[in-house]
């Protein structure tokens, strides 16, 4: 019989602690004891204290709509893993979430009170809170010893590898720089770039081996706890139980989660403090004066040439795995022939199809709709199946276009559907849309801070009552043979009509190959969520495993979070062909590829700022589109001194930089003139 201990804690319900020695056999004798006081879980054994079982009720951040939740914690010392469930009834059930602890940190936060933090070696985390200081310690201090004990043997691989790698560099590297064999021969940089990666996907390889083992594991555990795990069946509409209908810990419950009434949220839009500041002159962009855009921003796939393989090779041999690339000076061959604020503009291509979310019927088709556009955006926005890295914009750059929307082709996509649309829905796109001339489209961006990087964009259309506020911040990080970039940041997305707003993240984007052909793909998981309808949406871009799997693959599915419900699951690949399947049965197909673009229109160079994206990077185009590298270099390098000038101007007068169209609001940039505040 499992001996248990409850200890009673003030000002919260009692928590349960397992003491399970981790191996079955011996469950029938397990012992261990809570000392009040200590503040940790002990045992007359330290090597039993090391593999110490340990549950009980934690306090978890889920997500800005539901906040903090109470969920009941598993901490399975034989597999290394931290597992959650819904409740204590529910952990012979299939874990809501878990944790490799191999590699991983746990570290105390002084955010909230008790507050800690558990982060996984493949970038997963949790946020938890404990009802006291001592159930605090005891929880961190069992997870470190479990996270140390399976590490060590994978860190002792490690340490071998990189010690072997490093003896390697060092040898390469106490090589003269000439003679027969210099530490620059292609051959031995190649192996010292090699190198690098392979240990980083040593790493990688211990990391998803680890997860794998712990997966097994439990599939036999819960095969022979409960038969056929029922919760790897479909389920659209399972019911919220009555652990997840409420928030608590003193949290917003969902009658009060909007954002509106949450001024201290990152999304907290000071309307007030808006309407009072005073409006900074922007450039009036003259419709008359737009053409349309007819500049091709494919990129020829000829890969990395012979004599810049040299030049990449040596960059590499610098520079070290995980090291922040913001500052270093890449080689202008990698160059695209666009800045990264017009590559922004680019994922509006399909302004059609952005423009149909606002005229869904229910919160839930709107929120659908979204998800659609969304999946559908990144093909055009990131054109081109070779990597190339678009210009870094300099500091009050900016980027200004239109689109002309048809009004009749503003409606829901639908490229292959397996039974008819709804019938409301099809007669309410027929009646409104048809020859009623065209919607105007506005965007402009803007480069608002140099260090760290971020960009500011926004878009709006005054008759459909809709508009989008992004900033991000870029992060771009070595990582052997790819370089990865996370897009930091945040945007929302207003609708007016409906009074409601979609926040919503960005994934990260990888460029592969960087010796060969470059390519690029996007992963992690992002959120888009509705504060005010309680639907959310969940998507995940797949990054390509070592060895066999597809590419580009994403899946989403959106949520009525008060319930539970899962109305709409989507997968596919988020550059070619994508399926929708919604909980009526209903499922349709999308070709990304086959979609129209509608082309931007944009003021002709002579009629642009000097600090507009075109007109400032025009030289450098130039020089790329004739493959004069040299020359595209030189006039790369006569803007960044321009901009390094100014920037030493401004410190030696303490003059601080004031972007042109965005306002500075809490963490965010806000487009100082929006739509929402003109409403």
């Amino acid at each position: 019989m499992e001996k248990t201990l409850n200890v009673s804690h003030s000002g919260s319900s009692k928590g349960k602690w397992s003491a399970d020695l981790g191996n079955p056999a011996h469950r029938q004798a397990r012992s261990g004891s809570y000392s009040p006081g200590i503040g940790a879980v002990s045992d007359t054994h330290t090597s039993q204290t090391q593999k110490r079982h340990l549950e009980g009720v934690l306090n978890k951040y889920t997500n800005l709509l539901q906040g903090w939740q109470n969920r009941y914690f598993v901490l399975d010392p034989e597999l290394g893993q931290l597992e959650y469930f819904i409740n204590e009834h529910g952990k012979n059930q299939k874990p809501r979430g878990s944790l490799p602890l191999i590699g991983s940190s746990v570290a105390p936060s002084d955010e909230f009170p008790y507050m800690f933090t558990v982060c996984a070696a493949n970038g997963d985390f949790f946020k938890l809170r404990a009802c006291d200081a001592r159930e605090q310690q005891m929880w961190m201090t069992q997870l470190q010893l479990c996270a140390r004990r399976h590490s060590d043997g994978s860190a002792k691989v490690m340490s071998q590898a990189e010690g072997q790698q490093k003896s390697l560099v060092n040898s390469i590297e106490s090589l003269p720089s000439r003679g027969p064999l210099s530490s620059l021969d292609q051959d031995l940089l190649l192996l010292k770039a090699t190198s690098a990666a392979t240990l980083s996907c040593l790493g990688e390889c211990l990391s998803i081996l680890q997860h794998n083992v712990c997966q097994a594991a439990q599939h036999i555990t819960h095969s022979h706890t409960q038969g056929l795990n029922t919760d790897n069946v479909s389920n659209w509409t399972r019911p919220k139980t009555a652990s997840e209908g409420h928030v608590k810990n003193g949290e917003l419950t969902r009658n009060n989660t909007s954002t509106r009434h949450q001024p201290h949220s990152p999304l907290h839009r000071n309307r007030e403090q808006l309407k009072d500041t005073e409006n900074s002159s922007s450039e009036s962009v003259d419709s008359s004066e737009e053409i349309t855009d007819t500049e091709d921003n494919e990129e020829e796939d000829l890969g990395v040439l012979d004599d810049q393989r040299s030049i990449i090779l040596h960059l590499l041999s610098q520079l070290k795995l995980g090291m922040d690339l913001t500052r270093v000076v890449l080689p202008t061959f990698i160059l695209e022939k666009r800045s990264l604020l017009e590559m922004y503009a680019n994922f509006m291509a399909h302004p059609d199809v952005f423009l149909a979310i606002t005229s869904g019927a229910t919160a839930e088709e709107r929120m659908i709709r979204f998800v659609e556009y969304y999946l559908t955006a990144f093909h055009e926005g990131r054109k081109g199946a070779v990597a190339k890295k678009p210009y870094n914009p300099i500091l009050g750059e900016s980027f200004q276009c239109t689109w002309d929307v048809p009004q009749d082709k503003v409606r829901p996509l639908r490229t292959t559907s397996t039974s008819p649309a709804p019938a409301a829905a099809h007669s309410t796109q027929t009646t409104s849309n048809e020859g009623l001339g065209s919607y105007r489209l506005c965007f402009v961006a803007e480069q608002v801070s140099h260090h760290p990087p971020v960009s500011g964009f926004y878009c709006e259309c005054k008759e459909r009552q809709i508009c989008v506020n992004t900033h991000v911040w870029t992060k771009s990080k070595f990582m052997g043979m790819s370089i990865g970039v996370s897009m930091v940041g945040e945007g929302v997305l207003h609708l007016l009509e409906h009074d409601e707003e979609y926040v919503f993240t960005l994934p990260s984007a990888y460029a592969r190959s960087i010796l060969t052909v470059p390519w690029v793909e996007l992963g992690g998981k992002v959120s888009i969520c509705c504060a005010k309808s309680g639907y959310s949406s969940t998507v995940t871009f797949h990054t390509k495993p070592f060895y066999g799997g597809k590419v580009h693959r994403v899946m989403a599915e959106v949520k009525h979070n008060p319930t539970g419900t899962i109305v709409c699951k989507a997968q596919g690949e988020w550059n070619g062909t994508l399926e929708f399947t919604y909980s009526s049965g209903e499922t349709k197909v999308i070709d990304t590829s086959k979609l129209p673009v509608i082309k931007k229109k944009i003021r002709p160079l002579e009629k642009q700022g000097q600090y507009e994206s075109r007109r400032l990077w025009q030289h450098v185009t130039a020089a790329l589109k004739a493959g004069d590298i040299d020359a595209a270099t030189e006039h790369k390098h006569q803007l960044e001194e321009k901009q390094r000038r100014e920037g030493k101007q401004r410190t030696a007068s303490s003059t601080t930089w004031k972007p042109k169209y965005f306002i500075k609001e809490g963490d965010g940039w806000v487009y100082h003139n929006p739509l929402w505040k003109t409403k």
